[in-house]
């Protein structure tokens, strides 16, 4: 899958996920992350130990 690609299946921009997936970026939210895993066939999963 493109980059391109997968921003269209979010309905977001290019640029916002080459935000979601910059290891440097902090200002990423919980749901663009679970957007971008569902895109990809995954779920995310947050847990506080």
């Amino acid at each position: 899958m493109t980059l391109s690609a997968m921003a269209a299946e979010m309905d977001t921009s290019r640029a916002q996920l080459n935000r979601v997936l910059d290891p440097e970026a902090f200002n990423v939210t919980l749901e663009t992350l679970s957007r971008a895993a569902k895109v990809v066939g995954r779920r995310l999963k947050v847990e506080l130990v």
